[in-house]
């Protein structure tokens, strides 16, 4: 009998719970509806959400639903309320009270999970509210987020452009722009995420641009659609329309996925995203030389230096490239091509302090091997011989440096190095004068 008693008052405490919880759920719903919320509403409708939570927890889809549908809704219907004062309507920074990071994921993960459930279940409740939510505040989301990374917050910016996508899965171009941010943030997990959410939808951001003249301006202002363009050459204000076709972005995405695994430190990886970047990319010089890093990083010469030929035949001007087949042969130890190279980068950049200095370090080298000699050399006279020839062949090594040496402190004079070894060399040739005025430089 008392086991009996104890049911009974467990059903009466379970129902009691839940007719309170349809009841919060009902004032919510009642306070949401309303043409214009007071404050003593706002204040109800928090209160409830309050009382409701913990209600909430363990009850039916349809209660948790809509709960988290009026919880995400609350920071909204209160920047209305607040906006909607006369004495605020001149203080738009009030808006980033509400419009927060976590303010804004909550509104789109819960706007997208109440127009799954009313998709679901065929009662729709507050999709058309949704949609018509959607429409209204995204340029004001879109706002916020370019806010954010013009104060270089560009995790966040990120962050709300993505959610902006989640709620528009048409608008493709807030996801791209996402996945720009987030690598600006040097958050490469994250931005990776993205680009391979673009390469999956293939997109590739291929559109028209549409331009004008600014009759007053006389400059060319661009437009977002054809029939935007229209209403100002109608009312006169513009004139010269002008179409432009933009690129594809799927190159860049591709290529984008290749470096950020690179970043991330992921050969394997990397080098498979380059070769697809690569089809989609095939003139881009800068993939060739990024997959040529990463065999350089693995101490492959051979594959560096094939990769570094291709770059160079597609840019045979680039002193850059020049300059690293010289750095490369000069560790193979291919001295005569090493020093083709140096001096084939001074002359398509007579600037290029680096090659001057490489080509000193060149010729210098060739003074080890002769103090070797040297130094095994005995006191004889036919070894004196052999050692004033030696000594003459180390001054002439010492003499062939000093033209890429003085070129080096002209275009640095605050390279310290190349200014102390040219007064060591000044020195080992006896021309004290001219060290002495390297001295005086060092000092300074």
């Amino acid at each position: 009998m008392k086991s009996k008693v104890l049911l009974l008052v467990s059903s009466i405490l379970i129902s009691t719970a839940a007719f309170a919880q349809k009841e919060e759920l009902k004032t919510l719903k009642k306070i949401y509806g309303r043409e214009k919320t007071s404050d003593s509403d706002m204040a109800d409708y928090k209160a409830t959400l309050s009382k409701a939570e913990s209600l909430v927890a363990n009850s039916t889809e349809d209660d948790k639903v809509y709960f988290a549908f009026y919880k995400a809704m609350s920071p909204v219907l209160e920047m209305n309320l607040v906006m909607s004062k006369p004495e605020n309507l001149n203080n738009p920074a009030l808006i980033l009270k509400y419009l927060t990071v976590d303010n804004v994921s909550q509104l789109v993960t819960n706007l997208n999970a109440t127009l799954d459930y009313e998709k679901k279940s065929g009662k729709q409740v507050y999709t058309k509210d949704i949609e018509e939510t959607i429409t209204s505040f995204k340029p004001m989301i879109v706002n916020f987020a370019i806010a954010l990374a013009n104060n270089s917050n560009y995790k966040d910016a990120a962050v709300v452009l993505h959610a902006i996508y989640e709620l528009d899965k048409k608008d493709v171009e807030k996801l791209y722009y996402s996945a720009n941010y987030a690598v600006n943030s040097k958050d490469y997990d994250l931005s990776l995420k993205y680009y391979q959410e673009l390469k999956a939808l293939n997109y590739t951001g291929a559109d028209m641009a549409y331009y004008a003249i600014n009759k007053e301006t006389k400059k060319e202002d661009s437009f977002n659609t054809k029939a935007e363009r229209d209403i100002y050459l109608k009312a006169n204000s513009h004139e010269k329309p002008r179409d432009e076709k933009l690129p594809s972005k799927r190159p860049e995405i591709f290529k984008n996925i290749a470096l950020i695994y690179v970043e991330l430190g992921k050969s394997a990886e990397a080098k498979a995203a380059i070769k697809e970047a690569r089809i989609e990319n095939p003139e881009d010089v800068a993939l060739i030389l990024t997959e040529a890093d990463l065999f350089l990083k693995e101490k492959d010469m051979v594959s560096y230096k094939k990769l570094i030929v291709e770059a160079l035949e597609k840019n045979p001007n680039d002193a850059i490239l020049v300059f690293n087949l010289g750095v490369v042969s000069y560790n193979n130890k291919e001295l005569v091509d090493a020093e083709k190279y140096y001096v084939k980068a001074i002359e398509l950049d007579p600037k290029y302090v680096d090659a001057y200095l490489n080509l000193a370090i060149l010729k210098l080298d060739a003074e080890k091997s002769l103090i070797e000699k040297m130094n095994k050399l005995g006191t004889s006279a036919p070894e004196m011989k052999k050692y004033d020839v030696l000594k003459k062949q180390r001054e002439d090594v010492y003499k062939s440096a000093i033209p890429y040496l003085k070129k080096v402190t002209e275009l640095s004079p605050d390279n310290v190095e190349a200014i102390k070894t040219l007064i060591g060399v000044y020195n080992a040739l006896e021309m004290f004068d001219e060290a002495k005025v390297l001295k005086a430089q060092l000092k300074k």
